[in-house]
């Protein structure tokens, strides 16, 4: 490939998790042509949204609630969202589902993966009135399963195993968005920082993009890797989890992404739950 970009170090930072683990295949093992080194960088989601806050990464995986607080800094790639297409965080509980889950969560203690995820923002659409209890998504489905919390809000890959702990469903947050609004649930999106110049902004989601059409154009391969990050899903379980969130949605948010981006954080500012109303931007 010619280019006039210099070489250089690019952090790149993502979920632990084998959906980020299969969208960052060909760019963690040198698949991707390209003049620039990346040194990928894996914590949760939350921790990610708060790193990003600060500006401390040059390009991160973030939640789209967390988008509203950084809009000004980074931009958003057109390339690498996590989209609910009908499906999304889950709301689970010991207690079988009520008649009326939204009336029965009114004041309820909700273990929720962060207060930046959207996770909690669809949660907070859903059901303002919420008792949050902020906690590592990794050890919600415990925290449910031994009594901690009565109810909690799902997020990876607990959404296709909270069953196997005997918890009920009360509420897929994705259907329920979908149900609401006819659009999937933008859950998360990639982020390049705007300091970078014009330039290298352009190659890196260039960059991204070849990532995600290499790893679905070679999808053996990149389950493989993105298996050793399926906390002990079955290699069944992994590719449908890959699956849900690595997709056509992935590769560009299109006309219909967009909008949903955009009316997410519409209602979210129309609800005071974020600070200021945001005019998203898609850069690629």
């Amino acid at each position: 490939m010619t280019t006039t970009l210099p070489s250089r170090t690019i952090r790149v930072a993502h979920s632990p998790d084998s959906d980020d683990a299969f969208m960052f295949y060909a760019l963690a093992e040198g698949k991707v042509d390209t003049p620039f080194q990346y040194v990928h960088e894996l914590s949760d989601i939350e921790s990610l949204n708060q790193r990003a806050r600060r500006g401390e990464l040059e390009v991160s995986a973030v939640s789209i609630h967390a988008y509203a607080y950084l809009a000004d800094r980074y931009a958003l790639m057109s390339s690498g969202s996590s989209m609910g297409d009908g499906y999304g965080p889950r709301l689970v509980s010991r207690q079988p589902a009520p008649a009326d889950p939204r009336a029965a969560l009114q004041s309820q203690r909700v273990a929720v993966p962060g207060l930046f995820t959207t996770a909690y923002l669809a949660l907070k659409l859903y059901q303002p009135d919420v008792d949050p209890v902020v906690m590592p998504f990794d050890q919600i489905e415990d925290a449910v399963q031994c009594g901690d919390v009565p109810v909690g809000l799902l997020i990876h890959e607990g959404q296709l195993t909270y069953a196997d702990s005997g918890l009920h469903l009360w509420e897929d947050l994705g259907a329920w968005w979908m149900r609401d609004t006819g659009l999937p649930l933008p859950l998360g999106g990639n982020v390049v920082r705007r300091d970078l110049g014009e330039e290298v902004v352009t190659q890196v989601v260039r960059d991204v993009r070849a990532s995600v059409e290499y790893a679905l154009a070679h999808r053996g391969a990149a389950l493989a890797h993105a298996k050793q990050f399926s906390r002990g899903l079955s290699d069944e379980r992994a590719d449908t989890f890959v699956g849900m969130y690595v997709n056509r949605w992935t590769v560009d948010y299109g006309p219909v992404g967009r909008r949903a981006v955009q009316l997410l954080l519409d209602r979210a500012a129309d609800a005071g739950l974020i600070p200021a109303r945001v005019a998203v931007e898609f850069t690629g």
